[in-house]
């Protein structure tokens, strides 16, 4: 996989990143971006979109020049070290120890770090273990031994917060007590670690733990109080145990800024720190973004650089509070192809009024690939394996184009697999999801890039939110409702699907579960991304044998509108100008090709604009999977009966099906097949006719140069990536 691939703009040596963290990837000194209130950089985009890509590449570029850490905030790792001793630890706090022992050991300029803040208050969680006694506490306390002192430089005093005998003071003093008999959280097992924690200290480290717990809620300026107040908090679970998480959480922060504040430290360190938070849409990174946006929306100010990811697009529903995300001042944002953001600003409201989280964000907007990106891809795959002629090549290519839309993941996974692809020329796009795949590093046998997407891009990418009782069924939920065009269209689908269990999902909530996720909207579309719907459609149509399932789901929604009026308008939020369009839409789709010309052709005699609409909504269908006889339908090979309009009428629904599917190239030929029909239908006997001359010019045009006839949401963005 190529790392950088879409990105070099952002790592470059004059890049985002480079400005950010004061750096360049070769080491060279860069002027910050912002400062001193940093904003909160969140990378958005949905699945597939390099987030994780974009944070490990950071970190291996930027590493050896500044103190980087990159955590992962989905992983079950830190929940996992915290179950032995859930109230003295926590997937937070496993987290936020990872981070300062690795910091410890940093070696770059300035060299390592010491967390004296930080160990102070997980010293004090200790008391929490199960046990209870001094010893135990005692042993927990030193699990966090590495943390309070820096390692010592040659040549350079060790600066130590705290005097060398902190680990054999603390196990010292506590051990008096294990003749004792204590209760659990014993008072006096608290009382001793805070006695020997305070006798230990150098005046500036007690001058430090007073400025830091000193301002514990509750603590009214006492360090003593406030670590007490921190250690119970945190036993108290819930609400009271996220404030004491977030105040450990802002002591590292505090730890960071005094290594680069020191005399010392503004002598010799360089840039700002990092911390990379991949996948912070799930709860450990959300409660970590939360408590530093709430401290810096308070006024506490830092040089650490944090960096997570959001697969919503507006970041995330917690920074908004409650509150709808259109009453709220939208976050700052940029797109990479608009270069580096030169200025932020707070988001600040009237005196008094507390202002959302978002006003503290930045958000990134993951970029997708240009065309010239996307082709110098699928070319770098195709040199490591035996050359095509030239024509089965660029179908290829451009079939890996128009499925992915330019997403990074999908591009070099169709274009890996397409490199040794022999694709037919009047292939459809989707025919490409069947070529072989071997991933690198893995030792299974080849299975279908189709497969691997639909592992990586929903399988592995669960929406948070998503109830455990769903996650069995979520895939198959979504592969059916690749079918479906609105709400109310996913309605039906989904309660035929999910008869006969307990707990359904409604369509508004698998709408919301998919933004989320960060798949995009349509008007059109409930699957709003058009290579997820291709790749579920190409999953349905397989999902039995025969593509029963396809069929079924299309009878199921055309028996559905034709128990609608007739003349019923469009409903509030639907895809369709009226019903009948929407079951003609599904007809033709399952199998009733001939009863949605005879349609058609009895429904255009007097109302030539309104026609033309409802015929560019029929025809936006997938083709189903066997045989394509639409082009040659289109350009009359294929014998139809009936008289010359409505023979005329079945060519053109050919030819439009054929563009407004869009996993096939149109190009010139369609197009003058387009005109040919239209010119012919204007100069028929019906009234209305000439009106549709101008239709002629104005689709033939389109789909010369592959553009949708009827526009919506994705095809809007898939015509931008091109």
């Amino acid at each position: 996989m190529c790392e950088d691939l879409g990105f070099d703009r952002l790592l470059s040596e004059e890049g985002f990143f480079a400005r950010l963290l004061g750096r360049s990837p070769s080491g060279a000194g860069r002027d910050l971006l912002y400062g001193p209130d940093l904003p909160v950089v969140l990378l958005t985009g949905g699945p597939g979109m390099g987030k994780a890509r974009l944070l490990r590449t950071v970190r291996d570029r930027f590493a050896a020049k500044v103190p980087v850490i990159h955590l992962d905030c989905g992983s079950p790792v830190y929940a996992d070290r915290a179950e032995p001793e859930p109230d003295a630890r926590s997937a937070a706090t496993e987290a936020l120890v990872e981070a300062a022992r690795r910091l410890c050991t940093w070696q770059g300029t300035g060299g390592s770090f010491a967390f004296p803040r930080l160990f102070a208050g997980l010293a004090m969680i200790a008391t929490g273990v199960a046990e209870g006694t001094a010893e135990a506490v005692a042993t927990e306390v030193e699990r966090y031994e590495e943390l309070p002192q820096r390692q010592r430089l040659r040549g350079l005093g060790a600066g130590d917060f705290w005097r060398g005998v902190l680990r054999s003071a603390i196990r010292n003093l506590l051990t008096t007590l294990s003749g004792q008999a204590l209760d659990p959280y014993s008072a006096s097992v608290s009382t001793a670690l805070l006695d020997t924690l305070f006798a230990n200290l150098a005046p500036r480290g007690r001058d430090a733990l007073e400025r830091s717990y000193g301002a514990y809620p509750g603590a009214a300026g006492q360090p003593q109080h406030g670590l007490r107040e921190l250690a119970a908090d945190f036993r108290a679970g819930g609400e009271r145990r996220e404030l004491a998480e977030s105040f450990l959480f802002r002591a590292l922060r505090e730890d960071l800024e005094a290594a680069y504040a020191s005399p010392s430290g503004w002598l010799r360190r360089v840039g700002r720190p990092a911390l990379l938070l991949d996948r912070s849409d799930r709860p450990l990174g959300e409660q970590l973004l939360r408590a530093v946006l709430d401290d810096r929306r308070a006024g506490q100010r830092d040089r650490v650089v944090i960096v997570g990811t959001a697969r919503r697009a507006d970041g995330g529903a917690f920074l908004y509070e409650g509150l709808p995300p259109r009453e709220v001042p939208a976050p700052a944002e940029f797109r990479p192809a608009d270069g580096i953001p030169s200025a932020w600003t707070r988001h600040t409201g009237p005196e008094g009024e507390r202002v959302p989280l978002a006003g503290g964000v930045l958000l990134l907007r993951m970029p997708f690939l240009t065309g010239d990106q996307l082709r110098r891809e699928t070319e770098r795959r195709q040199r490591r394996t035996e050359p095509e002629g030239g024509s089965d090549r660029r179908r290829a290519d451009a079939a890996v184009a128009r499925l992915s839309g330019g997403r990074p993941h999908t591009v070099i996974r169709l274009a890996a697999a397409a490199a040794a692809f022999r694709m037919p020329a009047d292939a459809n796009d989707r025919d490409i999801l069947d070529a072989p795949l071997r991933l690198s590093g893995d030792g299974t046998a080849e299975r279908p890039v189709a497969d691997v997407l639909v592992q990586e891009l929903v399988l592995d990418q669960l929406p948070v939110r998503l109830p455990p009782e769903h996650r069995d069924q979520w895939l198959d939920l979504l592969t059916h409702l690749s079918v479906a065009h609105d709400e109310e269209c996913a309605e039906v689908l989904l309660r035929h699907h999910q008869a006969g269990r307990v707990h359904r999902l409604t369509a508004h909530q698998v709408a919301q579960l998919l933004t989320d996720t960060g798949w995009p909207r349509c008007e059109r579309h409930f699957i709003g991304d058009f290579g997820l719907r291709q790749l579920l459609v190409h999953r349905l149509y397989r999902l039995r044998p025969d593509g029963a399932a396809w069929y079924a789901d299309h009878h199921l929604l055309r028996d559905h509108y034709a128990g609608r009026p007739a003349d019923e308008d469009r409903p509030e939020g639907g895809a369709f100008r009226s019903a009948v369009a929407h079951r003609m839409n599904h007809h033709l789709v399952s199998g009733g090709v001939d009863e949605v010309v005879g349609h058609l052709a009895a429904t255009l005699p007097g109302r030539p604009r309104q026609w033309c609409a409802d015929l560019l909504e029929v025809a936006q269908a997938p083709y189903p999977g066997g045989a394509d006889a639409r082009r040659q339908r289109a350009e009359g090979l294929v014998e139809v009966a009936g008289p010359a309009l409505r023979r005329t009428v079945d060519q053109l629904l050919h030819a439009v099906w054929l563009c407004e599917e869009r996993t096939r190239p149109t190009g010139r030929e369609t197009a003058r097949t387009l005109a040919k029909l239209l010119n012919l239908l204007s100069i028929m006997e019906f009234d209305g006719a000439g009106q549709l001359g101008r239709t002629a010019t104005d689709w033939s045009g389109l789909a010369e140069n592959e553009q949708p006839l009827l526009r919506c949401a994705c095809t809007e963005q898939l015509g931008r990536r091109r």
